[in-house]
């Protein structure tokens, strides 16, 4: 029996420890600046945070996940301080996302695990109820005596949120220039040159080519990064350079316009998130596009949301005279659908 109880403690403290270990670097994950920037777009802002709180609190928030992990494992005012610190902060997270699931409904990614290990809200609270009940525990079982030392423990916070704020800085992301060259609109005259073989002259012939002249135009507010993207019919893609699902999108839509001649102009908005494998993607997808490359923030804004949900990539918008006549996003439900645009193109003629 004393075996147990002197295990058991140490195998609650471990496994608590690991979770928030884990919370803290899977929310660096895959790189701290583009996991910070997505986390405070789909998460903080919707809360009311602006810009700069948002990037102070999300950096501090995972600064202090980290700290109470290595704690947890230390004896530095565990039960008087840490253990409840630790509840305290599980609490705070089950009543956010207990609001969240009732106004919004239990769907997409909570960001408990950023995007390393997506989980719904309910399985983050069902999560954070049981770790509440093994500190429980643990705080009733725990016999030892505090380590009074304020100092140590207080290192330990300040350097782990310190080094959150070093490894979320924004990184520069080289030497990368955008190619937005548009080539001229095409007119709805089409000019034949025919050869009068009689009398040896050149006969021009102006055809007049009847078409959908489609919606009324508006500013798409797209205009300001390719000037002509409210000129009749466009496709607008938002990518991630090394997003496996974004390099599939772009073959489909180079597939789609080697089939059709009159298939909409393909402009591409790239997050800024290794940049450097753009060529890459363009010798994956069969075909070079014009693009730009955009911080990851203003990626996210410009993205928009459905609701309070915030819109993933890869992300297909299509443009009529600037207005968005379908939009595609993400990996479920709303994903991309080559037939689905294949088939809005047609009807459209």
């Amino acid at each position: 029996m004393n075996s147990v109880n002197r295990a058991l403690p140490w195998t609650i403290r471990i496994t608590v420890s690991f979770l928030f270990l884990l919370s803290a670097v899977a929310k660096l994950y895959p790189s701290p600046y583009f996991a910070l920037a997505t986390f405070e777009v789909q998460q903080l802002y919707p809360m009311g945070f602006s810009e700069d709180l948002a990037a102070y609190f999300s950096r501090t928030l995972i600064g202090v996940e980290l700290a109470l992990g290595i704690l947890l494992l230390l004896p530095f005012y565990l039960k008087r301080i840490v253990i409840p610190a630790t509840a305290l902060m599980l609490l705070i997270f089950i009543i956010h996302l207990t609001i969240e699931i009732l106004t919004v409904g239990n769907k997409g990614n909570c960001g408990c695990f950023g995007s390393l290990m997506p989980m719904t809200p309910l399985q983050a609270v069902i999560k954070n109820i049981i770790s509440i009940g093994l500190l429980a525990v643990l705080y009733k079982m725990y016999k030892a005596e505090d380590k009074k030392q304020f100092l140590p423990m207080l290192n330990v916070v300040l350097a782990s949120v310190l080094i959150v704020f070093m490894l979320g800085m924004k990184r520069s992301s080289g030497n990368t220039t955008p190619n937005t060259t548009e080539s001229p609109t095409p007119t709805a005259d089409t000019i034949v040159n025919k050869v009068d073989t009689v009398n040896k002259v050149t006969v021009v012939d102006t055809l007049k080519v009847v078409e959908n002249p489609g919606p009324t135009k508006k500013k798409s507010g797209y205009a300001s990064i390719f000037p002509k993207i409210d000129e009749g019919k466009k496709i607008l893609c938002f990518f991630a350079p090394d997003c496996d699902h974004c390099r599939a999108t772009g073959k489909l839509l180079t597939k789609l316009k080697k089939e059709n001649k009159d298939f909409p102009k393909i402009q591409i908005i790239f997050m800024d998130e290794a940049p450097e494998v753009i060529p890459d993607f363009f010798k994956f997808a069969g075909a070079e596009y014009p693009y730009i490359v955009m911080d990851i923030i203003e990626f996210w804004k410009r993205l928009g949301k459905d609701g309070k949900v915030s819109r993933s990539v890869p992300g297909v918008m299509y443009l009529w005279n600037g207005n968005v006549q379908k939009l595609y996003h993400g990996t479920e439900g709303k994903q991309f659908n080559a037939k689905s645009l294949k088939k809005l193109l047609a009807n459209e003629k």
